[in-house]
């Protein structure tokens, strides 16, 4: 962009000096959002427009792809021969020197090489039939049938086809359609698209109780990663919330607003959030948050990216937060106490205050109300310099939503409050399992046998202390 010399700038009337001021400010506004991409921005990667810049690719290690030396090796261990399925014997016919015939009789001379071939077999549904007599009363002649037992289903399917139905819908994303598809070519089981929707809403009843148990144990704990991601009830906007603690993860959908955010953590919580910088997370007071530094470094990183000032200002912000991520990473990793960590980090706070502090003086509005946030939420910034479990970021509410993600631009979101309900129980049993490293199937059918039965349902959280 041509730059207008000061001697003819310093002539023209203040009007038009502010109007071209103000025009020079916007240009630089629209180019900076030209730039935007998923590495200085909110955007997801897959909004990259193709002149995007690369990723910055890692240093070389200097080591060979595959398999290290010295690396520990992971074979499959041999089952012991009374849990096998078949054992088939195979002897020589022939010597391969000489070629002669061997007989099946002769002393073998060590022992065998043993190889087991895993497979699945045909996979059948089994088809119980259930007959319920009427007879006559011989004493008031009325027509008596027998009574359904507890623990037989009201439909045409039992626990072990209800829980695979939602898992195959919401760990593996798979549509209606498709769990339709894969049912018949699997299982030999035919089954409608109706029937799957009804199947899943059975579920999402069963899993009322450890949904419950969930919301009990993250309104307990000491510390949350909560983040939000859109989602759509009937086409209508909406957000499905994730909240990840310590051995569960809850899963809500909702508005965008701090009354959920109340709702997701409940009134008893008291501990640490872990978020991102949205309004909603004003609700928070600034000593029991943590900032995500991952946002803020693309924050930094945008404003490093423009001409003037304001990059040069940007850049000395990425400075310091390489600095801290590389303190945090010598701690992760062991080689520095937490004391040392707190030590260390001194002077990136002092460097990180001066620049807050000086981007008053900077010509872009943009950059000045971001420090102005920051220095609001000073204490959010550090909280896990000193909170043990909280981490400068908000990885583990991000990675927890990215299967969540995938499943709605596969499903386009649902159709009512009902489906909703569903969405926020099955991601939060499923995701539990997999914290506790429980099987998922298991419980699911469980819990669909105990609501069958109308029993009590499993315990979430009976494996855990």
């Amino acid at each position: 962009m041509p730059v207008l010399p000061d001697e003819i700038r310093t002539s023209l009337p203040p009007e038009v000096q502010a109007y071209i001021a103000a025009l020079e400010a916007l240009i630089a506004e629209l180019q900076a959002r030209t730039r935007q991409t998923s590495q200085n921005s909110s955007r997801p990667p897959s909004s990259d427009p193709p002149n995007a810049p690369p990723r910055p690719a890692r240093k070389p290690s200097g080591r060979k792809r595959g398999a290290q030396v010295g690396h520990q090796r992971h074979e499959r261990e041999l089952l012991p021969v009374e849990e096998v399925s078949e054992v088939i014997e195979h002897w020589p016919s022939e010597c391969s020197s000489c070629h002669t015939s061997l007989p099946t009789d002769l002393v073998e001379i060590a022992e065998p090489e043993r190889q087991q071939v895993w497979d699945i077999p045909p996979v059948e549904p089994t088809v119980t039939e259930h007959r319920y007599h009427r007879v006559e009363c011989p004493a008031c002649h009325s027509v008596v049938e027998a009574a359904r037992p507890a623990d037989v289903p009201t439909g045409m399917f039992g626990p072990q086809v209800i829980a695979l139905v939602g898992l195959l819908h919401a760990r593996y994303r798979l549509s209606v359609r498709e769990i339709v598809a894969l049912l018949l070519d699997i299982f030999h089981l035919t089954i409608s698209t109706g029937s799957v929707t009804a199947l899943c809403q059975i579920l999402s009843a069963a899993l009322a109780t450890p949904y419950q148990q969930s919301q009990a144990r993250l309104q307990g704990a000491n510390r949350a990663n909560v983040d939000e991601t859109g989602w759509k009830k009937g086409g209508q906007r909406c957000w499905l919330w994730v909240a990840v603690s310590v051995g569960t993860t809850v899963f809500m959908i909702a508005d965008r607003s701090s009354k959920a955010l109340k709702a997701l953590l409940g009134d008893q919580f008291d501990g640490v959030v872990s978020s991102d910088r949205f309004k909603s997370y004003l609700a928070i007071p600034a000593h029991l948050r943590q900032v995500c530094w991952a946002h803020l470094k693309r924050n930094w990183l945008a404003f490093s990216e423009r001409d003037g000032p304001v990059g040069e200002w940007g850049q000395r912000g990425i400075v310091q937060i390489e600095k801290l991520f590389g303190l945090w990473h010598q701690f992760r990793a062991g080689t520095i106490e937490r004391a040392t960590l707190q030590t260390d980090m001194e002077a990136v706070q002092k460097a990180v205050r001066k620049l807050l502090e000086e981007s008053q003086e900077l010509p872009v509005e943009k950059a000045r109300t971001f420090c102005q946030d920051l220095l609001a939420l000073w204490p959010a910034l550090w909280t896990f310099l000193v909170v043990e479990g909280v981490e400068p970021t908000n990885n583990s509410a991000e990675r927890a939503l990215r299967p969540a993600v995938l499943w709605r631009k596969g499903c386009f979101g649902t159709q009512s409050d009902t489906g909703n309900l569903f969405v926020a129980r099955v991601l939060t049993v499923i995701t539990t399992c997999r914290q506790q490293d429980r099987h998922v199937l298991t419980f699911l059918t469980d819990a669909v046998q105990a609501h069958i039965s109308r029993q009590p349902a499993p315990d979430l959280f009976l494996s855990t202390p």
